[in-house]
Parts: structure tokens; C-alpha cells; sequence
């Protein structure tokens, strides 16, 4: 992932990367369908929710994916914005539609009113892992400017360190 884009940027949404086309990408090159040729299977967890900073695989739409396969690269990182009580609910009924018998934990319920993120790809996305500090870098990120494609004016690019 290092030097790879975060190539689509949505405030109070996602910041999303990993394509491999993405690394020294020309300025305006339509980005978001590289991948490296395989995807994973879908793994929903009514645990894991899309509270900001959760990370989750990208896919492709249901119309071409209807099984919800993950993309073998790409992934997003949530922002999302808090949520009122009745807008809670309302996402709650409507992952139902797909999920029956679906039903949010009261603290899942605080952390969507206090902390925010995206509530209506619960159950829809797989979640797999969260960003546990630094959730301010979400927000700078998904500040920048961007250009069609939701991807930003100036390139965000990816800096793996490995930490011993």
C-alpha cells in the first residue's frame, strides 16, 4: 500500500483507497477499479458496525455483485457524522429489510450518536478492522478538496511504516 492514493474522498462519508493503479497515477486519471484479480468473500458481523474509523473492504456494486464479494485490494476507512435517535432507527429498519431480525445494541446506538460514522452499509460492507487513534487524520483527509470522481485535488498518498 505504500504510495498508493487514497483516490475517493467523501466528507462526513469515507476516504477510500488501495487501488493498485493508483500509485504515481497522472493528475485526472479516472481511479477505483484496479484491484489485484481476486476478491474475498463477504463476512457480516452484527459486532462490527461502520462507526468512524472502522475499516472496510470496498466492492463492487450489487447489480455486478450480487454475492458482496470484497475487493482483494481496495478498502475505506469511515467519517461518517453522528446520528439522531430517530435517524438510528430509520437505518435500523432499513438494514432489516436486508437482515432480518437485525437489531443495534444500545451501545451501538451511543457510539452513532456520539462518535458517528455510517450506519446504512451495516450489514452490507465487511467490516474488518477500526482506527483506534489518530481518528482526526480521517477528517483531514476527507477535508481535501476534489475533482470529479470524488478523488482529491492534490494526491493523498499512503505511508506504511512498520512499528516494532
Amino acid at each position: 500500500y505504500n504510495d498508493l492514493l487514497f483516490h475517493r474522498c467523501i466528507r462526513n462519508f469515507m476516504v477510500q483507497g488501495g487501488d493498485p493503479n493508483s500509485r504515481g497515477a497522472a493528475q485526472g486519471q479516472q481511479l477505483g477499479i484496479g484491484g489485484p484479480g481476486y476478491t474475498i468473500d463477504a463476512e457480516f458481523n452484527s459486532k462490527f458496525i461502520h462507526k468512524k474509523g472502522a475499516l472496510a473492504a470496498a466492492r463492487q456494486g450489487d447489480a455486478v455483485n450480487p454475492a458482496k464479494k470484497s475487493s482483494g485490494s481496495q478498502f475505506y476507512i469511515v467519517q461518517g457524522s453522528t446520528c439522531t435517535d430517530a435517524q438510528i432507527e430509520q437505518y435500523q429498519l432499513y438494514v432489516q429489510r436486508k437482515n432480518p431480525g437485525f437489531t443495534y445494541t444500545d451501545e451501538q446506538k451511543a457510539i452513532y450518536k456520539t462518535l458517528g460514522g455510517t450506519a446504512q452499509l451495516d450489514m452490507d460492507y465487511t467490516v474488518f478492522g477500526e482506527v483506534i487513534q489518530g481518528l482526526e487524520v480521517i477528517d483531514a483527509i476527507a477535508a481535501q478538496p476534489t475533482a470529479m470522481g470524488d478523488r482529491p485535488v492534490t494526491d493523498v498518498k499512503m505511508t506504511m511504516e512498520i512499528i516494532k
